[in-house]
């Protein structure tokens, strides 16, 4: 089952206009009791709906070679400003590893060519971002269902954190350091996957090599680039500022879905 492109787009259109209206005022207001109550009620509603009118498990839409856009934004972090990234970087990120750990039967340390040896899927999708832009590319990677088999998920697990290496801003009390989470539904998903390739290539930087997440039900800020470290967890508390992301943490809806 596909999603209808003119509701998907609707919906797209929908959030990100909500996401707007919230994240205009200032950052003071996001923090304020009364106005996160407000934005978990709306994030509850809209998680709500779109589960109602897509069901659990629909695919994003797939296009073909011909509709590859010409030009595919590279959007938020385009470089990791880390001296260990930089480093792996230099070499082909031949002595780069994803870690999995956390709520996991069996922690791993994976290289990029373990994950290339690793069942893969390639597909074409459509990526829109929050700002209303949009981009078509074909990308190729590991299905995170089959990492996280592997390590073997703890029963009290309830979200995948995905940390990365970029910072895309400092701050005192340490939460700059971009990140990510999902729930189970769209973990599990089949075209949700670890990505190492774009358009037939290796990931470039500015598109997060050498690891990023495609979650494609999703706006394009769930798309955690340069992933480092993957972690099975029952909450958020402690992990940036407690909201399940960089971006939700300033003030975005943790469920993105489009």
């Amino acid at each position: 089952m596909q999603t209808d492109p003119e509701r998907r787009g609707f919906l797209m259109r929908t959030a990100a206009l909500a996401g707007t209206l919230a994240l205009g005022g200032c950052d003071r207001l996001s923090e304020t009791p009364w106005f996160r109550q407000v934005l978990d009620s709306a994030e509850g509603a809209t998680s709500r709906a779109q589960r109602f009118l897509l069901g659990s498990g629909p695919l994003a839409r797939e296009y073909t070679e011909a509709d590859l856009s010409p030009v595919f934004k590279a959007n938020g972090s385009v470089s990791v400003d880390d001296f260990d990234y930089q480093t792996l970087a230099e070499k082909g990120f031949v002595d780069w590893r994803l870690q999995i750990d956390g709520l996991v039967e069996r922690p791993q340390r994976l290289s990029l060519a373990e994950l290339r040896a690793m069942p893969s899927r390639t597909q074409i999708t459509r990526h829109d971002c929050v700002e209303g832009w949009s981009c078509i590319g074909k990308w190729t990677g590991t299905p995170l269902t089959s990492v996280l088999e592997r390590a073997g998920v703890q029963s009290q697990a309830r979200y995948v954190v995905f940390h990365c290496a970029d910072t895309l801003e400092p701050t005192l009390d340490g939460t700059g350091q971009y990140y990510e989470s999902l729930g189970f539904e769209d973990a599990y998903h089949p075209q949700t996957i670890l990505a190492y390739d774009m358009n037939g290539h290796p990931l470039p930087i500015p598109h997060g090599a050498p690891l990023r997440l495609r979650v494609e039900r999703q706006l394009g800020y769930k798309m955690a680039k340069y992933i480092m470290r993957i972690e099975l967890v029952e909450s958020f508390t402690g992990i940036g500022r407690g909201r399940g992301g960089f971006w939700e943490d300033r003030g975005y809806e943790w469920y993105a879905g489009i």
